[in-house]
């Protein structure tokens, strides 16, 4: 492997992991796409860098500017981590029910971390509002990572074609979770070109509208919304599988213990979901890849009870 310029250039060829013992009585294949081998630990890192590069091509971004994001968590960790290697100022918004760890991973990179309530998409103290609110205050950059159309492109040019490559075409469904909806979108996208007939499946918690049935609150961290981001197009998405919170945390327990796998909880809800698809009959025989965005060692106080 040749000397690499900066840690930029680990993003993205991320494996596919076969899920042996989770998945030994399933009559289909699943394996997971194992994004928390990028640097930053998770699926972020990809749309962290791809909306910095357009916001610097295009001239948004100045030379020390400061970058100012409403996250979960996990953009905020790949915005910083550019940010620190092309040197920006990193502010992030992010709601009270997120992990600390999440939070001490962003100081650690340097960025300033902003905690509001967990309040309705309606009410200014919202993370979203407060980020756009900072934004429009200080003349920060605001990537909106919701709305950013470099999202979705990214999944298009890289996640898509990673998965269609390193199965040698053989997907027959994406499965995976939505927050921005990106990784879905725009790998669903690109793997419908290929192969028309392959199913996109919603893993959704049960609480999010996004896949139908009542507003609710739920645990899970970085997937499920009560309105439906501009990222997200429903047209690529064939169904929606519903996840409790326990099922989703207990799914990341086995992983931990059965695969090796210390997975956060999107990848246990995105794993659920796979698992409810591949049972079906007519689903035999078929290779099921279901995202596992981030790692575990964000969520070590809360699922794992560290």
């Amino acid at each position: 492997m040749p000397i690499l310029d900066s840690v930029l250039d680990v993003i993205g060829a991320t494996p596919l992991v076969r899920l042996r013992r989770v998945a030994a009585d399933c009559p289909a294949e699943i394996v997971g796409k194992l994004e928390a081998c990028n640097p930053g630990g998770s699926v972020k890192d990809r749309i962290a860098v791809a909306m910095i590069d357009a916001a610097e091509l295009d001239g948004t971004l100045a030379p020390g500017a400061t970058i100012v994001e409403a996250t979960a968590g996990n953009t905020g960790v790949g915005l910083a981590m550019t940010a620190a290697v092309r040197g920006y100022r990193c502010v992030f918004v992010m709601p009270e029910k997120m992990s600390r760890e999440k939070e001490a991973l962003l100081r650690a990179y340097g960025a300033e971390v902003i905690r509001t309530a967990n309040a309705p998409l309606d009410d200014p103290e919202n993370f979203l509002s407060v980020a756009v609110r900072l934004a429009d205050e200080n003349g920060w950059f605001l990537p909106d990572q919701f709305a950013n159309p470099a999202n979705p492109e990214m999944h298009e040019a890289t996640t898509g074609p990673e998965i269609w490559e390193d199965s040698d075409g053989r997907v027959d469904a994406l499965v995976a979770g939505a927050g921005t909806g990106g990784t879905l979108t725009g790998a669903g996208r690109f793997l419908k070109r290929q192969k028309p007939d392959v199913s996109v499946v919603l893993a959704d918690p049960v609480g999010s509208t996004l896949g139908g049935g009542p507003d609710g609150c739920y645990r899970l961290e970085g997937i499920g919304s009560s309105r439906i981001p501009p990222n997200y197009d429903p047209a690529v998405v064939d169904e929606a599988i519903k996840v409790t919170d326990d099922e989703a945390f207990a799914m990341c327990r086995r992983l931990a213990t059965e695969e090796g796998l210390l997975v956060g909880g999107a990848a246990g809800c995105a794993v659920v979901a796979a698992l409810a698809w591949a049972a079906r009959s007519e689903n035999a025989g078929k290779l099921v890849v279901a995202i596992l965005p981030d790692t575990g060692r964000n969520y070590l106080s809360g699922i794992f009870g560290a």
